[in-house]
């Protein structure tokens, strides 16, 4: 509530400066920082929170501009508001169709594609006699109220107006559940899909916020000129857009109102030196990138968390009487988990080889194996993280096929990293939300608009956390960076992270790594409680003083293939065990040597 009162009062201040102010001038640089403070809130979205760069923004303001002129000057003859909401849907349709082949690919490759996206916007929009030309559209209708058309500092006020609800409608969707998932795209995609976060459909949508936003703003420039030509589209108003996020502060909230009034009132400034503006801008954009990283929201976010001085807290023994979110579990005959026949080869070597395995409701089941045996291959490929090239698995008596890393989750099996990934910046209580986050059943209409569905939602989210960092030790450090926490807590937040997403299934590939022996022996008695819970666990581990401890199963692999399965200490006495370890002679390997090179550990 207070972010929100916070905003109406900037909103309500500047509408009273608008309405004091009579210089057109001055009312047309007010008028602008709403246009770009609308441009910058959805680039936000798309590079600040979901982490995906664009240079194609011109194209997109293009198709929002070229909307409102052709649907209120052709044979159509809308009216003006009509066309300004049709306008928005053509830019947001247009961030759909750039969205689809540009997320085949990442990084550099993905902001050349976005690029060329706006090249060729602008060089249709200049050469079509449908759009004008390079002479433009005239006798757009400009937008009315009460049947006259709004004059300037009317202007003023509705793009005010539409910033101050676009603003508080983006802060409902980004403090909760799909901010989050945005957050977590541009953290680490493969982590993300492992908690359940559908990766391709969150870039889907970034992308059109970030369109919607710009085609709107496109509409209103082009109505209240009543005119628009190519002079308005160009690289230099996407590289603006992209400036006004950095320079603001990617992420915040308060970035792009930040970037838009600063780097409005500098062009303004400059604007009588045309040869200047682009130097001035590039400067800017490099002091963004190499002084101040997180932009003017940043630099002011510092002062105050040096003014507040919280001091780190520690983690504390688990509580006892803390028990875990748990689903229902479908009664069904039979094993939790079946793998038939799963191979996997990457060119000639082949870290899976005809890999079948039946894991037993409520045991720990282990997997263990030499280096390069194929057990995180396996893991990889009952995840979804990797496909196997031939097999079934069969999940509660159904096949999980091809199915991506967020639908596997949405079943019931949960997963860690052999190497850690954690996101890092986001704080520990946000990480394990993330877990909640298949689990949670607002959609994007409940989120957008705040509705109570929302906020019953996130509550029962949070109590559920709680409960969870309460059951691992962890609830003094909920809002510390997970990043920033010791190696052995940032295992445990992992593993925090996993049961938020209620598995039946827990796959733990080498939780031990690089703990000390406290701490091992901490984790083992971890494992033994989540057990007594009903949840069923995979682990790959190769601590055979912990395997033996607390595993029900033991499956041993070696180059790919099941060599030996049982009770621990049959296994820990079978010869081809022994032989697999040791590399002595008493049984023949059964793989060719070259499989020595399988990865997948």
């Amino acid at each position: 509530m207070r972010h929100a009162l916070l905003a109406i009062l900037v909103a309500g201040a500047a509408a009273v400066l608008a309405g004091i102010v009579t210089n057109d001038f001055y009312l047309r640089i007010l008028f602008n920082i709403g246009i770009y403070f609308l441009c910058a809130s959805g680039m936000n979205v798309l590079l600040g929170c979901a982490g995906q760069k664009s240079l194609g923004q011109a194209g997109l303001f293009a198709a929002g501009a070229y909307g409102a002129a052709l649907l209120t000057t052709s044979s159509l003859d809308l009216g003006p508001w009509t066309a300004l909401v049709l306008s928005t849907a053509i830019a947001a349709l247009c961030g759909v169709l750039i969205a689809a082949p540009s997320l085949r690919v990442r990084g550099p490759s993905l902001a050349m594609v976005t690029l060329a996206f706006g090249i060729v916007v602008e060089k249709v929009v200049t050469e079509a006699e449908v759009f004008g030309g390079a002479m433009g559209i005239y006798a757009i209708k400009p937008l009315t109220f009460g049947g006259e058309p709004l004059d300037m500092t009317g202007w003023v006020w509705l793009v005010i107006a539409l910033g101050l609800v676009l603003h508080l409608l983006l802060r409902n969707l980004l403090i909760g559940r799909f901010g989050r998932a945005f957050l977590s795209l541009q953290a680490d995609e493969i982590a993300a899909g492992a908690v359940g976060v559908a990766v391709h459909r969150y870039k889907v949508l970034a992308f059109v916020i970030a369109a919607a936003t710009c085609g709107l703003a496109g509409a209103l420039v082009a109505q209240q000129n009543q005119y628009i030509n190519s002079d308005f589209i160009n690289f230099n108003l996407s590289i603006f857009i992209l400036l006004l996020v950095l320079f603001g502060g990617a992420g915040s909230l308060a970035g792009p109102v930040l970037g838009a009034v600063t780097l409005t009132v500098i062009s303004a400034m400059v604007a009588r030196w045309a040869w200047i503006e682009h130097f001035v801008q590039g400067a800017l954009l490099l002091f963004a990138l190499y002084v101040m990283p997180k932009g003017l929201a940043g630099v002011l976010d510092g002062l105050f968390r040096a003014r507040r001085g919280t001091a780190p807290r520690r983690a504390e023994a688990p509580a006892a009487d803390a028990r875990l979110p748990l689903r229902e579990e479908p009664a069904a005959a039979g094993p939790l988990l079946s793998a038939e026949g799963l191979n996997k080869a990457y060119g000639g070597v082949r870290p899976a080889r005809d890999v079948s395995a039946r894991l037993t409701r409520g045991h720990i089941h282990a997997l263990i194996g030499p280096n390069g045996a194929g057990k995180s291959t396996l893991i990889n490929m009952l995840s979804g993280v990797v496909r196997p090239d031939s097999g079934r698995t069969l999940f509660q008596g159904e096949a999980l096929g091809r199915a991506a890393p967020h639908a596997v989750c949405r079943r019931g099996i949960a997963r860690t990293f052999q190497n850690l990934r954690l996101f890092r910046d986001l704080s520990v209580r946000d990480n394990v939300l993330l877990g909640q986050h298949a689990r949670m059943r607002n959609g994007f209409l409940a989120s957008f608009l705040g509705l109570p569905l929302a906020s019953r939602e996130e509550r029962a989210a949070e109590a559920r956390v709680a409960e969870i960092l309460r059951f691992l030790g962890l609830s003094g450090l909920a809002d510390q960076p997970a990043g920033a926490l010791p190696y052995g807590l940032q295992r445990r937040v992992e593993l925090a992270r996993a049961l938020a997403t209620e598995p039946h299934l827990l796959l733990l590939d080498e939780p031990a790594a690089g703990l000390n022996p406290q701490e091992t022996a901490e984790l083992g008695q971890i494992l033994l409680r989540i057990r007594d819970q009903g949840i069923t666990m995979l682990l790959v581990e190769h601590h055979m003083d912990l395997v033996m401890a607390i595993s029900d199963h033991v499956i041993v692999l070696d180059y790919g293939a099941v060599i030996a399965e049982g009770a621990p200490a049959a296994v820990q006495a079978d010869p081809r065990v022994m032989a697999a370890y040791l590399g002595t002679d008493a049984v023949e390997p059964e793989a060719p040597a070259e499989d020595r090179l399988a990865v997948g550990a």
